[in-house]
């Protein structure tokens, strides 16, 4: 058995490099962009109105005019266009590109328009209510950077620089699977001795979130008829995700069946609570990646949280973002366990706080929805005090 820091650090170093591929832009929201994203032309590309009025020439104003003649019309989307008589103005709209021989713009709440001229009510100050060229970024700068995740935002400057096709990290193939012969489907009613499927349920919904479209897979307690599906599954996917069968039970035969199939074990055991049992190993022949769980529903959401999540963020070039809150309670942890508690989280005068959530053991699938995450807790002789900062790990995000 190793340390929870021995097994996270084994897994961060069996990350995938999975590649990159080309999606259409409307098909990229939380993907992770794979290329920088450089400015195709200056922002704004012309000077631009910000502001319905006219546009003149400043040194009008210098030599004393007040009222110029309107000369014609601007709207946005039209060519530039010039203004002919720099003692003239043109009506120009927002968005507009400023006319040639004008410099500044005077919005029509600052004029009184009558008769086809426009008389100024208030003092102007050159260049005025004008959206100079290349203001925001010039031709060739770096808009966005790689190894980020596109929303909305992003979508919008892909969009305006032209990017019809995007270069994004690619997901890896996952398969979720559970094990065991109690388990039903969700829409059956089970018998005294049975319960539904949630585990992959579960963690089909969470994979969702990364926008990862998984299978879902359900294997009996027979050893043989594992070891023919799994053969098959590893050839298939690049991470497999089980749920169940790596404990002692006689009917636990996970480890066994991937040791036959000539899948790696990097260890086996972990010195935590919830999920100590936890199996890890790799397919070297095909690369593939296999994140075996305890079966009781809370260990398998945790260990997804705290080991499978790194590992996919650092897979797609992410950041890891570390986390604390406040304790709202004194606790202890005695050695040689490291323990993951659920909590309760509520934002207080710009701290973060969090209430331990009772549950009752790692079987209790209910106290998942009344929680927000995970404290990690490693073990040690002095008691967790109230208040004390500590690391935490949200099945919320």
């Amino acid at each position: 058995m190793i340390t929870f820091d021995e097994a996270y650090k084994n897994v961060l170093q069996h990350t995938l490099d999975l590649g990159t591929e080309s999606v259409e832009l409307l098909k990229c929201n939380g993907r992770i962009l794979a290329e920088d994203i450089l400015a195709d032309r200056d922002f704004p590309p012309f000077d631009r109105a910000t502001k319905d009025g006219i546009a003149i020439n400043y040194a009008a104003i210098a030599r004393g005019v007040t009222g110029f003649r309107i000369e014609a019309v601007v709207s946005a989307g039209m060519p530039q266009q010039k203004l002919n008589d720099t003692n003239n103005c043109m009506e120009i709209m927002t968005g507009a590109v400023v006319p040639e021989n004008a410099d500044t713009v005077i919005m029509y709440e600052h004029l009184d328009i009558k008769g086809g001229n426009a008389t100024l009510r208030r003092e102007v100050t050159k260049g005025q209510d004008i959206h100079r060229k290349g203001s925001d970024v010039i031709l060739g700068t770096v808009l966005l950077n790689k190894n980020i995740p596109i929303g909305a935002a992003e979508i919008g400057v892909l969009a305006a620089v032209g990017k019809s096709e995007v270069m994004v990290k690619k997901l890896p193939k996952v398969c979720a699977i559970s094990t065991g012969n109690e388990l039903v489907e969700v829409a059956e009613t089970p018998l005294p001795h049975q319960i539904r499927k949630s585990n992959t349920i579960s963690l089909f919904a969470a994979l969702q979130k990364q926008y990862i479209g998984a299978e879902r897979v359900h294997l009996q307690d027979d050893k043989e008829a594992i070891r023919k599906e799994l053969t098959h599954i590893l050839r298939t996917y690049d991470v497999v995700l089980l749920s169940g069968g790596v404990s002692k039970g006689k009917f636990d035969f996970i480890p066994e069946v991937m040791e036959s199939l000539r899948v790696k074990k990097v260890f086996h055991r972990v010195a935590q609570r919830p999920g100590k049992p936890f199996w890890f190993g790799i397919q070297e022949a095909q690369k593939t990646v296999v994140f075996s769980f305890p079966g009781n529903p809370v260990s398998t959401f945790a260990n997804y949280h705290i080991y499978f999540l790194p590992w996919l963020h650092k897979s797609l070039g992410l950041k890891q973002q570390k986390k604390e809150v406040l304790l709202e309670e004194s606790i202890e942890i005695k050695p040689p366990l490291t323990r993951f508690i659920q909590v309760k989280t509520q934002n207080k005068k710009g701290a973060v706080l969090a209430t331990q959530v009772r549950e009752n053991g790692s079987g209790d699938l209910t106290s998942l929805a009344h929680s927000d995450g995970f404290i990690c807790l490693r073990p040690r002789e002095n008691t967790y005090e109230k208040g004390e900062h500590v690391a935490f790990i949200s099945t919320r995000s």
